[in-house]
């Protein structure tokens, strides 16, 4: 059963004031572009003619205000979590007539990214007959915004890891929301908060969900098969040539973010070259992602100034717990981030594997990329866990 928010859980419109758009169109006029390195494009970064393009969009087409009235589409909300404040979309599914309440499932994004990831999954899931779905596969959606991402406030005297995060997570659907039993799902960071929220709280999870599967305790890596010793040594060779960035995050967090909250052009510099390299856009970002949709994103981090808290994930990632083994039914949809990882490997970390489905695209934003696809596989691994 369900309750209405609780009265601690407040109604949330996204308001960016007039002033700070005039000041981000002031420094986009009087931005600087650096020239190319030698080589292929992207190939030592973000490529300067592509950001010169969506830098002109930005200043001259992007309609913010547009793009804020189609988000306050999605009801949002604020909440007191951990002595914070948590902000969250929250969208009700379509009950059939004579048929069980939607299911809630809660949805959470990673890095570089926002609750906006979610959005296209919404209305697939809250009303599936709408999409030539079964209605009886509807869900209730709530994706929070991670602590210290654009509308929630960074964590006080707590650390930002995925263990903390799965704690608040499970107080904001089970206590303020008032939902005994429900589903999870994530990417990137997401993912191992919803597999935190899964060991952690096994009482209240009724099966995860996700496109990117975190990997076993090394107490548990001893005798790899040839399998995953092949893939563990293709992880360390991308990560060899893809983690500066993390790396960076890491251990000179605000030395980072006083240069990344000081421009907007860098600041989107630093995050369209993840979408470049980690969405399946095979090298050509154009293809995949166009320019409000990114912008949109790069304004939400702008106009909140979280960037340098954003990165608190991973600079208190370092300092938590190891992540444990979940034990409830579990499902994954590969992103094409993950090619070649071996079903043996995620065993070791997930005990009960119900779904295994490898579609050979999308990629690290999945919800982006191939909402439709994500969509299905949710409502198929779901069904059976409705009733159990």
């Amino acid at each position: 059963m369900t309750t209405e928010p609780a009265p601690a859980v407040i109604p949330f419109r996204i308001q960016v004031p007039d002033a700070v758009l005039a000041d981000l169109r002031e420094r986009l006029a009087r931005t600087r572009f650096s020239s190319a390195s030698p080589g292929p494009a992207w190939a030592a970064g973000t490529d300067p003619d592509y950001l010169r393009a969506l830098v002109e969009h930005w200043a001259h087409r992007f309609d913010w205000r547009a793009v804020e009235a189609r988000l306050n589409h999605y009801p949002q909300f604020l909440a007191e979590a951990g002595g914070s404040r948590l902000h969250f979309a929250y969208a009700r599914g379509v009950r059939p007539p004579g048929g069980a309440d939607p299911l809630p499932l809660v949805l959470t994004h990673g890095w570089p990214s926002a609750f906006t990831e979610m959005l296209p999954l919404v209305d697939r899931l809250t009303d599936p007959a709408a999409h030539g779905a079964d209605p009886a596969d509807a869900f209730d959606i709530v994706i929070p915004s991670l602590p210290g991402f654009t509308y929630s406030d960074p964590l006080r005297d707590t650390p930002t890891t995925e263990d903390v995060i799965a704690d608040l997570w499970a107080r904001l659907m089970s206590q303020l929301l008032g939902y005994e039993r429900f589903g999870a799902y994530g990417g990137d960071i997401g993912s191992g908060v919803t597999s935190w929220l899964a060991a952690r709280h096994p009482d209240r999870v009724i099966g995860l969900y996700t496109h990117h599967a975190t990997f076993p305790p090394h107490d548990r890596r001893a005798d790899l098969s040839d399998a995953e010793r092949a893939f563990v040594e293709q992880l360390a060779a991308k990560e060899a040539d893809d983690s500066a960035y993390a790396h960076l995050q890491e251990t000179r967090p605000d030395t980072l973010a006083a240069a990344l909250i000081d421009s907007p052009v860098g600041l989107a510099a630093w995050i369209v070259e993840k979408f470049q390299r980690w969405g399946d856009c095979g090298g050509d970002i154009s293809s995949r992602f166009d320019f409000d949709e990114l912008l949109t994103l790069i304004t939400l981090y702008w106009v909140t100034g979280c960037v340098g808290t954003s990165f608190l994930p991973y600079r208190d990632g370092a300092t938590g717990p190891e992540r444990p083994v979940a034990n409830v039914p579990a499902g994954f949809m590969l992103s094409v981030e993950d090619a070649g990882l071996p079903r043996e490997y995620v065993e070791r970390a997930y005990l009960d594997i119900r779904s295994w489905q490898e579609p050979g695209r999308g990629g690290h934003f999945f919800a982006m990329e191939e909402p439709e696809l994500l969509a299905e596989g949710l409502r198929d691994f779901f069904r059976p866990l409705r009733c159990g």
